[in-house]
């Protein structure tokens, strides 16, 4: 009984490790296991800002097209937070300048900092 109770344990073990690494472990196995995964395989990240151009991340209000213009020597935006981006304008169905104020918004408020710019913190000091 022992036996099978230390058995049940290892490949629960075994499991949760390869789900853990399973960005690393993806690569390398054959194709024909990885096409089985395919949310494996729906983010190809953007290093350029011709790409994210592309991608319809620029608006008047944040003009990528004029980094290309300047001659930028950066390879391109945050590709983490490009894909966060990307992911509130498809879920949310908003556009590039919209996903930037939520994904703001959303960083302020892990930080207890109201949408306005004060402090959710009720000992904040916000005037003398």
């Amino acid at each position: 009984m022992l036996f099978y109770i230390s058995l049940l344990a290892f490949f629960s073990l075994l499991v949760m490790i390869a789900y853990r690494y399973r960005s690393a472990l993806l690569p390398h196995l054959p194709a024909r296991i990885r096409s089985m995964f395919p949310q494996a395989n729906n983010y190809t990240p953007l290093s350029t800002f011709s790409s994210q151009i592309s991608a319809g991340l620029t608006s008047s209000a944040f003009d990528i097209e004029a980094n290309i213009r300047d001659g930028d020597s950066r390879a391109g935006l945050d590709e983490q937070g490009t894909q966060e981006i990307m992911d509130i304008m498809r879920s949310e169905r908003v556009n590039f300048d919209q996903a930037r104020l939520i994904r703001q918004n959303k960083i302020l408020a892990m930080h207890g900092i109201d949408p306005s710019g004060m402090p959710l913190d009720s000992k904040a000091v916000t005037r003398l």
